[in-house]
């Protein structure tokens, strides 16, 4: 069917038996993006996804005046949609998180880990699904009270180039200013005046201090040097048990001798590796 003639496919309601101009994601093409999905980034998406599927993707259907959204899928696979195939996973993959998300684990951060730390080395953090960046910033908050002006740095990575575009931006919504304690607004946050009124902004210093780089999970990482923390939380809630053993496979070997592992407190390690074992909850350590 042609892409006019697909345009003109209507959708029954119950007044008058048609509602123009809506288009509706059919249960075959939700599963070219569902398996799209998995193949890419391993993320398994359910069939309760179908809504936010169909509503994130529905724009760009506007955009380029398609008729169906198996007319989008063919594009984004075509040869020129490289770009908007990265377009569409981006708008498809999931970025909810927060300041200091979980503080338990920000506590053993600071009691912990960085007491233990290896003296005159640097200290090196990855944030290995960092979304739109609150995590490496608060751990990059964390890091300036304690180390200061000692080496160290925090390296974010997330398969989203857009929202990598934002983390690097540090601009949130002044919603997240009660996630952040006190000391660390008054020393790394600013409060957005005239048109950037209702916005807090991480300060240039901080912001200078993480490093943000695209990477896909279920892809072994490039050079990146060991690391002494890395944070995979709450994202492998997503994956099926052969893809977290891959993800987590892939990053272990950048995990330094006696470093932390660090997954959200819905997830565990159990049966997926046996490398790190765990300290407290939902933290697991590699042995010397």
């Amino acid at each position: 069917m042609s892409v006019s003639a697909e345009k003109n496919k209507s959708v029954p309601n119950h007044n008058n038996g048609v509602l123009a101009g809506v288009v509706v994601l059919q249960d075959r093409e939700f599963a070219q993006f569902s398996d799209m999905m998995y193949r890419i980034a391993g993320i398994n998406m359910a069939p309760t996804k179908k809504p936010l599927v169909s509503s994130r993707l529905a724009r760009r259907l506007k955009h380029y005046n398609l008729g169906s959204y198996a007319d989008y899928f063919r594009l984004i696979n075509s040869p020129q949609g490289k770009d908007e195939l990265q377009m569409a996973v981006d708008m498809l993959t999931t970025n909810e998180t927060h300041f200091f998300r979980e503080p338990k684990h920000f506590d053993f951060l600071r009691q912990r880990i960085l007491p233990e730390r290896r003296k005159g080395m640097s200290f090196r953090v990855w944030s290995a699904a960092c979304s739109s960046g609150e995590e490496p910033y608060s751990v990059a908050m964390v890091l300036d009270e304690l180390l200061g002006n000692q080496p160290w740095e925090v390296v974010a990575s997330d398969i989203s180039t857009r929202i990598l575009d934002k983390a690097r931006n540090g601009l949130f919504s002044l919603e997240r200013l009660p996630e952040i304690p006190k000391p660390y607004l008054s020393r790394h946050c600013l409060k957005g005046v005239g048109e950037y009124d209702g916005t807090l902004l991480i300060d240039k210093t901080l912001r200078e201090r993480v490093r943000f780089l695209p990477h896909n999970l279920t892809d072994v990482p490039g050079k990146l040097g060991e690391f002494d923390v890395i944070f995979l939380r709450n994202v492998m809630i997503y994956f099926d048990q052969e893809t977290k053993q891959k993800v987590v496979r892939n990053l272990l070997p950048l995990l330094r001798p006696g470093g932390y592992f660090l997954v959200g407190h819905s997830e565990t390690l159990n049966g997926i590796t046996s490398e790190v074992k765990p300290v407290a909850p939902a933290i697991y350590r590699k042995p010397d």
